[in-house]
């Protein structure tokens, strides 16, 4: 029998975490995160990281994994997250993995098609350049003109990323995005994709409440203590960006706190975007929790009957 790879993905704050604790439960199996933020032991608060209580005794891979002081991309992601399904197969016939980075998601189930290289030195210089010299939105500019797909569904504040994006098409001379079509890569297990939603009121008004709970439980004590590490990409990213600027004199805490939410929610808006693309997926609403466990336990029958 084929072993099954659940995903189970959607946008932040949808409800993922109770969802994937549950079937995993149900199905007596262990959940991989590709959470791209939740790999790294310094971070718990601003990357909604689940609680020992939430885990409720299910064993989650790749939260605390890494340190933010490590470079860990997709295709690290890919390589590593494969030899653990190995092994994962040999107890279970099925897996569950869940989260919202896409790029990490799409790496594991599907594989890139040319790998993607390493940092180029003399273009990061230049990107550096520019960016000091004009702002962000020379490097949002550069990239709308060399991957336009890419633009839409990239943190854009983020200029880590943004400079990776660049680099990645100019290196490459493709587009980023055209890395992860193409050709699927054999693997040795079936991916079975779903994907959650809310109504957008509800989803924006849960990623509202979920950035006033960080914030009355220590998210800027938690900033601040990472300061350090405010250079790395790991850092550039919603939820910390904004609080640095606050730390600067910027910003003031309740604006930085709205810019988050704010943030937050275009965020969620290009995750959306990002899944929507990909025709495998089935789209449920969280509480579908008995549809969801018929699917894949048809999944599971039907295979077995062949």
């Amino acid at each position: 029998m084929t072993p099954l790879l659940v995903v189970i993905t959607g946008p932040t704050a949808v409800g993922k975490t109770d969802l994937c604790v549950a079937i995993a439960q149900k199905f007596d199996t262990e959940i991989i995160s590709a959470d791209s933020r939740q790999f790294y032991k310094e971070l718990a608060i601003g990357t909604a990281k689940p609680s020992e209580a939430e885990m409720k005794g299910v064993t989650h891979h790749f939260v605390n994994s890494h340190s933010i002081t490590e470079g860990f991309n997709a295709n690290d992601f890919e390589l590593e997250a494969l030899n653990l399904l190995d092994t994962l197969f040999l107890k279970h016939n099925i897996v569950i993995l869940t989260g919202g980075s896409g790029l990490f998601i799409d790496a594991l189930c599907n594989g890139f098609d040319t790998e993607i290289p390493d940092a180029n030195e003399e273009i990061r210089h230049e990107l550096e350049r520019l960016y000091e010299k004009y702002g962000i939105s020379i490097l949002q500019e550069k990239l709308a003109q060399l991957d336009p797909e890419f633009y839409k569904e990239i943190d854009l504040s983020n200029h880590k990323r943004l400079f990776r994006a660049i680099e990645v098409c100019l290196i490459t001379g493709k587009p980023f995005s055209a890395l992860r079509q193409g050709h699927k890569q054999k693997r040795p297990f079936r991916a079975l994709k779903i994907a959650l939603n809310r109504d957008r009121t509800e989803l924006f008004d849960r990623i509202n409440q979920r950035v006033d709970i960080m914030m009355e439980t220590g998210l800027l004590d938690e900033v601040k203590s990472v300061t350090q590490y405010k250079s790395y990409n790991a850092l550039n990213t919603v939820g910390y960006s904004e609080l640095f600027e606050h730390l600067e004199g910027l910003t003031n805490l309740d604006q930085a706190t709205e810019n988050i939410k704010v943030n937050t929610r275009r965020y969620a808006k290009r995750q959306i975007n990002w899944f929507t693309k990909d025709g495998e997926y089935q789209w449920f609403h969280p509480n579908d929790r008995t549809e969801i466990v018929q699917l894949i336990t048809n999944n599971l029958s039907t295979h077995t009957e062949h």
